[in-house]
């Protein structure tokens, strides 16, 4: 029998591209010839790429420096900017903005020039991470070194909006048309984005036809969409139909994200009962209803308090091939509890898994919080116990408040048993454990305090 070919680069790349799971692709990489030492095969540039893709996606960010040490040595090949720019965006992804600095900072080890292409996938990062005011230093920097183009400018003007200071990004703006440089499309929807989150609904109408009228640039879905949100907020339900007429009339398509504001904003206004004619508006156009849809009617039914009809959304989503997500769920969760139907919302909690979603750390905290409310305090030490097993943290004002319940009703052994496992789960911080032994001694509600504490601080 003829031993197996060796595999070359080329392969090692095709190889790369089909294998899905990261770390069979990783040890693939690394031993693409397990009969010839790692050190004696000639890597592509390609094979790097794609096992750093592949490992940077995973958030495999250990395995991925190690084999970006490895192309650093590299002496036939010169990696591209575009690899790094991808790596800048992995670590703001995973809300890493240092590490994506990092990577700015030593391509030139790489013998890679830095353009505006990587110094604005780096101020996307800062953005990513609300680090505004390091956006603010790092274009500072970018002043003296580099030439900002008009991405850089809607990055920045996009940073502004979401830190809701619409003025600075006015000035921003003006900046860039003083350069000589070009707004375009997204320029316009990020304004008008800011300007609708701020409620500065006639400004942004004033700036939809100014961007028109002066600038030749029509508006997109982006900001028909930014503006239906801005009057659905105020309950301007008449002024959002026009706007999905002009839609229509400009050949805009209508997704499904169009049609779910127009309902938030009829359930908003009470105007329920013509939800059903969206839905149909919808099919006719060839729009299935998503996700997204569904829990914006999931939502509205609970905000009325019309369980039922929240529970036959539910229904509907899987007859129609569209699977509740763990939204869904929560929404309900956080609408019974706010309702007081604990032991409702402690069912289908325990109903999801069963149903194909299992709850996540907002499914707990909801539950934990609604049950503490009410003063379930058994049952929440149950759900709290179930949490921390699952690695979830409670947050630390509901703890105490949960705490402070525990000592009032004089429970010493459930507060013994609640203090331990927050202990033995590290979750409970010094402050915290300050509160809580303070709490102990509080009004001289519990009896046997030096046996409490002297529990909790054997364990």
């Amino acid at each position: 029998m003829n031993p197996l070919k060796p595999i070359n680069s080329y392969r090692l790349s095709s190889l790369l591209r089909l294998q899905k799971d990261p770390k069979l692709a990783l040890h693939l990489f690394e031993n693409p010839n397990p009969q010839i030492p790692q050190q004696q095969f000639r890597y592509s540039l390609l094979s790097y790429d794609l096992i750093i893709t592949k490992l940077g996606r995973a958030k495999m960010f250990d395995e991925m420096e190690k084999i970006l040490l490895q192309l650093k040595s590299e002496t036939r090949f010169v990696p591209k900017e575009a690899l790094f720019c991808n790596i800048i965006t992995y670590y703001g992804c995973a809300r890493l903005p240092n590490n994506a600095l990092q990577v700015f900072d030593k391509m030139p080890s790489f013998r890679c020039q830095r353009t505006i292409k990587s110094f604005n996938s780096l101020l996307n990062v800062f953005i990513m991470c609300k680090e505004f005011g390091r956006m603010r230093e790092l274009f500072a920097y970018l002043e003296r070194h580099l030439k900002s183009d008009a991405c850089t400018y809607n990055i920045l003007i996009r940073g502004l909006c979401t830190d809701r200071r619409v003025d600075d990004a006015w000035k921003v703006f003006n900046e860039m048309r003083r350069r000589d440089l070009f707004p375009n499309v997204v320029t316009f929807g990020t304004l008008i984005y800011g300007l609708c989150l701020d409620l500065k609904l006639e400004e942004a109408f004033k700036l939809k036809n100014y961007m028109a009228k002066v600038h030749g640039v029509c508006p997109d879905a982006y900001v028909y969409a930014s503006l239906l949100k801005g009057v659905c907020g105020v309950g301007e339900l008449s002024l959002a139909f026009s706007l999905k007429e002009e839609m229509v009339r400009d050949g805009i398509k209508l997704d499904s994200a169009i049609y779910s504001t127009l309902i938030s904003g009829l359930f908003k206004v009470g105007r329920k009962e013509e939800v059903h004619g969206i839905l149909e508006e919808m099919n006719l156009s060839g729009c299935k209803p998503d996700t997204v849809t569904y829990n914006v009617i999931i939502n509205g039914f609970c905000k009325d308090k019309d369980f039922k009809a929240a529970y036959k959304i539910l229904v509907e989503m899987m007859e129609k091939g569209c699977k509740p997500d763990v939204i869904s769920y929560n929404v309900i969760l956080g609408e019974l509890c706010k309702d007081g139907n604990w032991s409702e919302a402690k069912d289908l909690f325990e109903d999801m898994p069963r149903r194909g979603c299992a709850p996540d750390v907002v499914s707990y905290r909801i539950l934990f919080d609604g049950l503490c409310d009410g003063m379930q305090l058994n049952e929440a030490a149950f759900i709290l116990d179930e949490m921390i097993f699952k690695g979830f943290t409670p947050r630390s004002s509901i703890i105490c408040k949960y705490v402070n319940r525990l000592c009032e009703e004089g429970n010493e052994d459930l507060l013994c048993s609640v203090l331990n496992s927050l202990v033995e789960a590290n979750v409970i911080d010094t402050d915290l454990w300050k509160m809580a032994i303070a709490m102990v001694f509080k009004d001289n509600k519990l009896s046997n305090h030096s046996e409490v504490i002297d529990s909790l601080m054997i364990s």
